[in-house]
């Protein structure tokens, strides 16, 4: 039996009804045409260390698969990156939140709590996100407001059933958007950390979206996947539930890394967070070593690249464009924006 999801849960995962919401998830907008496409670039060799002192050359843009100029190039070396580290009291068993504030505070606190990168922290409860108020680099002050601040209790369960998770969902990426608009009036690279074991993917074999949800979950992915790349936000999404959760469930989210071209695609799996992480160029890390985890996403904004490309030709709005990096240089791994969607030129 299929469950048919009607247009009211759609619209209501996309924020367009009342309820809970941090930001609403408006409907497909019409994108200006693009001129060029800037994205970062992180370069890493054995063991995840950074791999610096790359210059222009030694890269190649495939843009749909074709060799791409690139017109802009910047090596990011000890630049401050804005970090913000978002602790999920909604997608989070009860039993790991403690876990997830302990080991965050453990991370501001390391290195005498001095933090190399403008720092902040938000915490989502199903009642809104709320965000620490400014940026420091001061660990010790941001582990004392993160400590002390009252998460209290949730009224949706994880044991809810499938409408508790259309609310979660609803409230999660409600709260991205919001982060990323906020994030976007920043200067300069963001790294923005999601502690969480990720938002209800909601796909199945029994979920149907009729034709008009699939163009409104299409146009959303579009969105975000447009809205991170514009910001300069790298995403990450860390799992610090660790071997608790299932591996069904880990990494279930790779069913859907594959970028979406056409709305008859479309899944509501795309808009997962592991997902949209590492289709920014991020990370989805699962392991009980919150700390060692924390650390190297930050490792990240010790060394990386801004590379400026025009982009191919597009015959229609919001054609999928997949984007490949490459070095020449043996053994290393690039980690990019996965693809971007583009604009006829007018």
């Amino acid at each position: 039996m299929r469950l048919r999801v009607g247009f009211g849960l759609v619209l209501s995962v996309f924020g367009l009804q009342g309820g809970v919401a941090v930001a609403q998830l408006n409907a497909p907008q019409e994108h200006p045409a693009t001129h060029s496409i800037s994205v970062n670039v992180v370069v890493t060799g054995a063991g995840g260390a950074p791999v610096g002192g790359l210059a222009q050359q030694d890269f190649t843009v495939l843009d749909k698969k074709i060799s791409t100029p690139i017109v802009a190039f910047e090596e990011m070396v000890k630049k401050p990156a804005t970090v913000l580290v978002v602790v999920d009291a909604v997608n989070s068993p009860t039993s790991a939140v403690a876990y997830q504030r302990e080991q965050i505070v453990k991370f501001f606190r390391s290195n005498g709590g001095r933090l190399a990168h403008p720092t902040s922290f938000a915490v989502l409860t199903d009642q809104n996100a709320q965000t620490f108020n400014g940026t420091s680099t001061d660990g010790n002050l941001l582990a004392d407001a993160l400590e002390h601040y009252p998460i209290g209790l949730r009224e949706i369960r994880r044991s809810s059933g499938f409408y508790g998770a259309e609310d979660r969902l609803t409230i999660s990426l409600t709260a991205l958007r919001n982060i990323i608009s906020y994030q976007a009036k920043l200067p300069g690279r963001k790294l923005v950390i999601w502690v969480s074991p990720g938002w209800p993917l909601l796909s199945s074999a029994a979920v149907d979206l009729s034709g008009k949800e699939q163009r409104q979950a299409f146009g959303n992915v579009v969105e975000f996947s447009t809205q991170l790349r514009e910001a300069g936000i790298t995403l990450y999404a860390l799992d610090m539930w660790g071997a608790t959760e299932s591996l069904g469930r880990e990494f279930y989210y790779q069913n859907f890394l594959k970028g979406i071209s056409k709305p008859n695609q479309i899944e509501l799996g795309d808009l997962g967070l592991q997902v949209l992480a590492v289709q920014s160029g991020g990370l989805a890390l699962n392991s009980n070593g919150g700390l060692e985890m924390l650390q190297r996403c930050l490792a990240d904004a010790d060394d990386s690249y801004r590379i400026t490309f025009e982009p191919a030709p597009s015959e229609q709005p919001d054609e999928y464009h997949p984007l490949e990096i490459r070095v020449a240089k043996p053994g290393v791994t690039v980690r990019t924006t996965q693809g971007y969607y583009s604009q006829p030129t007018p």
